[in-house]
């Protein structure tokens, strides 16, 4: 469970969430160095696990990400417990923060063809993370709005015209 001391977290755990990382990218004989960062955003404190893996960070990334989201998923069990005010992310060489940026030229291009036909254009299916990013983005858009239909891992946004 993560701890904390005057609203940052405690050595000990931030240790804990490093050595979980480095436990499992030891087994898969992959070295790589793990940077802690922390932040809030709306109530909720957000730590980040940045991997850097020069060589095999696609082993860390798996195909389409599944295997970076089931060591988030590893983590999360290992050190957070039942504590719902704090989320785990895990980044492998950026590969999340390149992704997001990809999608999000997915998404506006939708909104512009949206709002050029006036009619709603679903996109590609996304994990959870992916969908809470374009969600996140297009909520700002006061003439559009946005919806996820489907089942995983078939689960997609909808964009529409208001």
């Amino acid at each position: 469970m993560v701890f904390k001391a005057n609203g940052m977290i405690q050595e000990t755990h931030r240790n804990s969430i490093t050595s979980v990382i480095q436990r499992v990218a030891e087994a898969m004989n992959i070295p790589c160095r793990v940077e802690l960062t922390e932040e809030s955003r709306n109530g909720k404190d957000i730590i980040t696990a940045a991997l850097y893996a020069p060589d095999h960070a696609h082993l860390l990334i798996g195909k389409n990400g599944q295997n970076l989201q089931a060591l988030e998923h590893v983590l999360r069990a290992a050190t957070l417990k039942d504590n719902s005010s704090t989320a785990i992310m895990v980044d492998v060489n950026d590969y999340k923060k390149a992704k997001a940026s990809q999608i999000l030229e997915i998404a506006r291009n939708a909104v512009a063809k949206v709002r050029d036909t006036r009619r709603a254009e679903a996109l590609a299916p996304m994990s959870p993370y992916e969908r809470r990013v374009v969600h996140m983005e297009l909520a700002s858009y006061s003439d559009i709005v946005t919806e996820s239909i489907g089942q995983e891992p078939q689960r997609r946004i909808v964009v529409k015209p208001l």
